[in-house]
């Protein structure tokens, strides 16, 4: 699966594609529309900031890319296919082996160490334990964590917490990486050396989108969507009510 998206990747250069996307949620009687009309493409190798206050659908928008969630209405093209015709067990199998998370929270798992954090998801994988062992603890020296293979989460700074997130990543090798608010609870350094690392696997050629408010951070991207009231905001035009554009 992952071979033949890697090959459409390669044919085309738009990786993703979101045409007049669309996500409702309902409570009862009522409706909140997290996001309208959304149309945008993330090309191959590119790095993108999504930013925007709080409450907008940047979150909505990464879950429905890293298809934690699905779009209420509108298309969504991974790859060239469309992912409405998946299954759920093909959507897992993609989630697994061409995408990768960073989280704000971090969400490692309390007893296990940094190594086996990182490790855990290639199990699924079905990879060899030595090929798990070995892509583990190069993702943790790529990220500066090699002294900490044996810690568990609460031995660990914030910082080198989400560090041991990017490792688990990066681990296995993802087509694109989404980062929702990397550095939302991180200090300046720690936080700078988060998307400096984000920066070189850039340079490499990952696809990134990140979610970020930091306008700093969002700089090192090549390019930035504003999202407000659900709707991507083209530059130069006010951002709102009302006035929203939809842009890519």
């Amino acid at each position: 699966m992952a071979t033949l998206l890697r090959r459409s990747c390669i044919m085309a250069e738009t990786l993703i594609r979101l045409n007049e996307v669309g996500r409702v949620f309902r409570a009862d009687e009522t409706e909140t529309h997290a996001l309208a009309g959304v149309s945008l493409s993330v090309e191959r190798g590119e790095f993108v900031a999504i930013s925007g206050p709080s409450g907008c659908g940047k979150t909505t928008l990464l879950s429905i890319l890293g298809l934690l969630d699905s779009p209420t209405s509108g298309e969504y093209l991974l790859g060239g296919e469309a992912v409405a015709g998946l299954s759920p067990a093909r959507k897992a199998e993609l989630r697994n082996r061409s995408i990768g998370f960073v989280f704000q929270n971090f969400n490692l798992i309390g007893n296990l160490t940094a190594l086996d954090n990182v490790e855990l998801p290639l199990v699924y994988r079905g990879l060899a334990a030595k090929e798990r062992r070995d892509r583990a603890a190069a993702a943790l020296a790529r990220a500066g964590m090699s002294d900490r293979e044996g810690h568990y989460p609460s031995q660990l700074s914030g910082g080198q917490q989400q560090r041991v997130a990017m490792a688990r990543a990066i681990a296995g090798k993802p087509l694109v990486l989404l980062a929702d608010e990397p550095t939302g609870n991180l200090d300046s350094a720690n936080g700078s050396a988060v998307v400096g690392l984000l920066g070189e696997l850039h340079r490499e050629g990952t696809t990134i989108c990140m979610v970020t408010h930091d306008p700093d951070h969002a700089a090192a991207a090549g390019r930035t969507l504003r999202l407000f009231d659900g709707r991507i905001v083209r530059p130069g035009f006010p951002a709102r009510p009302g006035g929203a554009r939809n842009g890519s």
